[in-house]
């Protein structure tokens, strides 16, 4: 009880700056034409990070968004979406979900961008994934087992179909109860995205009571 209501608090002070009263359709926020559904039970609003390990805007919003994430409180659930937009989106995408599959992507995500980002790697061969994932305790065969799997090709169709549901062509994006979109034009810069989207998680939260 008490982890709950530090974590709401903390949640608050960081989007106090903006409340769902002061968000604009259109201005702060899209609306998706077609709500997409929402993996999470009924009484959680789902926000979910869409990006590309190789995305510079990406890897600079990592940390405010982390900072974030760690103050959630108990009714948000967290997910993150790699778009496959191109062939090395895909490529880093299927290194994702593989990773995610093996229960290592926790782990490997900020080693994997900042090889990427400060160590000049493309991250793009597979048998060069396989050989990074072998750091956090699998093996290369078990890494390109997960990069071919029937499982992780499936997640790449379900990530391509969602993109086109939200109509997103850019990353990185934030996207609150499959309704809503926040963008960094949109929220005006990536440091203002979680805050935006604190206020739809609000803005739903209103929703919900008044079709209650």
């Amino acid at each position: 009880m008490i982890k709950s209501f530090v974590a709401l608090l903390a949640g608050l002070t960081f989007s106090g700056a903006v409340m769902a009263a002061d968000i604009v359709e259109g201005q702060d926020y899209q609306v998706v034409d077609e709500p997409m559904k929402t993996d999470v039970p009924a009484d959680q609003i789902e926000v979910t990070e869409v990006f590309w390990y190789g995305c510079p805007h990406c890897y600079a919003l990592e940390k405010p968004l982390n900072e974030w994430v760690d103050q959630l409180p108990d009714d948000v659930t967290f997910d993150r979406m790699a778009a496959p937009l191109g062939k090395v989106w895909e490529q880093h995408a299927t290194a994702f979900y593989a990773a995610r599959q093996l229960g290592i992507e926790d782990e490997m995500r900020q080693d994997f961008m900042d090889a990427i980002h400060k160590g000049g790697k493309r991250l793009t061969d597979k048998d060069e994934i396989a050989e990074f994932f072998t750091s956090y305790g699998v093996s290369k065969d078990e890494a390109l087992k997960a990069l071919d799997s029937f499982g992780v090709k499936s997640e790449i169709q379900q990530a391509s179909a969602k993109m086109r549901g939200y109509k997103l062509m850019g990353v990185p994006d934030l996207i609150v109860d499959g309704r809503y979109v926040v963008t960094p034009n949109s929220a005006g810069s990536l440091e203002n995205m979680p805050k935006i989207a604190s206020a739809l998680i609000e803005k739903v939260r209103e929703e919900r009571t008044e079709s209650e």
